[in-house]
């Protein structure tokens, strides 16, 4: 799979590739990632990307030309690659978005700077647009390089352990269980017993219950995207009286 980024910050987005999951992909060659710079196609001297919004207001946008020239060399990279603007305004990254985006050709990855960029560039050659969170960052390349680590894990051979995929939080729509490793008592704390216990069906539904109480307790909306089978109904109600018995 090829990722080409668009940004003013080429040197941001280069960090992302040199540890972790992507390395990993890059170097397996599962994953290639490259940059373009809008700054590269200005036609002044002065290499100028921005310019004052029209109707006035605070800050700055990027012009459309030297972008829009951007991307179309993006294009010529990655034919058929997918153009996603990371924006505040777009759709919330989830499970789902890294699934289809790990599916596709390829990704464009379009940064903006400043208070953004000219709205006819996006109504012209932008796929969709992406947010990471209902927060702001001085630019899209941190969204970016969450896009590529995501999507790096799921490319087929990344992962040593395939299982570690599916267990992953959010890949059953549920938040993850507590983890625990050696010694068995750290600064007085020890394990829950039931994880040496050596019993496997008793260790998997402790884990379920604290996916679900973690769940419940921290993102009870996963539960509509998730549902509930029998079997979660029930362990979330026993853990639930449990609780209710220990807090009388």
């Amino acid at each position: 799979m090829h990722i080409t980024v668009v940004t003013l910050f080429p040197e941001l987005v280069a960090a992302v590739g040199e540890s972790g999951m992507p390395r990993v992909a890059i170097g397996t060659g599962a994953l290639t990632v490259d940059t373009v710079s809008p700054r590269d196609f200005a036609v002044n001297r002065h290499r100028t990307v921005d310019d004052r919004p029209f109707g006035g207001g605070p800050g700055m946008l990027m012009i459309p030309e030297t972008l829009a020239a951007a991307i179309t060399e993006a294009r010529r990279r990655a034919p058929g690659a997918r153009v996603v603007l990371m924006s505040p305004q777009g759709r919330r990254l989830d499970r789902a978005a890294v699934q289809a985006f790990s599916e596709t050709a390829g990704l464009i990855l379009v940064c903006g700077r400043y208070e953004g960029i000219d709205q006819r560039v996006i109504d012209a050659m932008v796929d969709e647009q992406v947010s990471i969170g209902d927060y702001v960052l001085s630019g899209g390349e941190l969204g970016a390089m969450v896009v590529i680590d995501a999507v790096a894990r799921r490319l087929p051979g990344v992962l040593g352990d395939a299982a570690s995929v599916e267990q992953d939080s959010f890949e059953e729509a549920l938040l993850d269980h507590p983890h625990y490793t050696r010694p068995d008592n750290w600064r007085g704390q020890g394990v829950p017993p039931v994880l040496t216990s050596g019993d496997h069906r008793a260790i998997d539904d402790w884990r379920e219950r604290q996916r679900l109480r973690a769940t419940a307790d921290a993102r009870p909306d996963l539960f509509y995207q998730r549902g509930l089978d029998d079997r979660a109904r029930a362990l979330l109600t026993a853990e639930w009286l449990h609780s209710a018995a220990t807090n009388v």
